[in-house]
């Protein structure tokens, strides 16, 4: 736990001692309140079901931009081979970074509170739903965050690793649309439809976001969560010996 401590508190200084980490909180904040705000003020219900409808399509463009530089970073710099001869496990680095990203993330999303206080204010929301909603991002984020961080560590340049984490993500979210599963079942019958029950995000999200926080939904986020920081640690591990 120490080592992971140590990892975790060097990436959230490295966030803060620049500017990306304000611009990306700011730039985050503008889009995802402002489009809201404006809905909001159209449709006049007190609820954050648009807000969250739309949260994974700004999550897919953040989360590959948050994470690029976690491993892309050292490699271009250097310090990776000093960080691979550190007596630490590479479990324990991957997941100092890994939190470390999801606590800057959590930092964001917090920044959006101001919403749901609002509603309180204006009107009866559902809270067991702005709830649901709100552990449902961070489960959806921690997903991506994962993603990113694995295509990170295998790539040098920056942009790559964003772009490429960006792909990943988005096959998460595409998997759920029927223009997916069209395509997919027109080259092998079947293949789309089996593909987008294991791994559409849409179908576990929405569910949360209307309120229900089922358990299957929680599996599904955190074992693909888990299994990308696995492979990121081999990935890793190869590497050092």
């Amino acid at each position: 736990m120490r080592d992971i401590g140590v990892i975790f508190r060097r990436e959230m200084s490295a966030y803060f001692q620049s500017p990306i980490a304000y611009i990306f909180i700011v730039v985050f904040l503008l889009l995802t309140g402002g489009f809201y705000t404006n809905g909001f003020f159209l449709a006049g219900v007190a609820d954050m079901r648009d807000f969250f409808g739309t949260l994974p399509l700004y999550l897919l463009f953040f989360i590959p931009a948050l994470t690029m530089r976690l491993w892309a970073e050292d490699q271009r710099i250097g310090t990776f081979e000093l960080l691979m001869t550190l007596p630490m496990r590479p479990i324990h680095i991957v997941l100092g970074k890994y939190l470390a990203s999801l606590a800057f993330f959590c930092i964001a999303l917090a920044g959006t509170l101001t919403i749901p206080l609002s509603l309180i204010w204006i009107g009866d929301p559902d809270l067991g739903a702005i709830f649901c909603g709100y552990v449902g991002s961070v489960l959806l984020g921690a997903l991506f965050l994962a993603v990113g961080i694995f295509v990170s560590g295998l790539f040098k340049d920056q942009i790559a690793a964003f772009v490429l984490a960006l792909l990943a993500c988005s096959l998460f979210v595409l998997a759920g649309t029927q223009f997916f599963v069209a395509i997919m079942d027109g080259w092998i019958p079947g293949l789309g439809s089996i593909l987008s029950q294991a791994f559409a995000v849409s179908t576990h999200f929405e569910g949360i976001q209307r309120g229900v926080l089922g358990t299957s939904d929680i599996v599904f986020f955190l074992s693909f969560s888990t299994a990308f920081l696995i492979l990121n640690t081999y990935s890793l591990e190869g590497r050092k010996y």
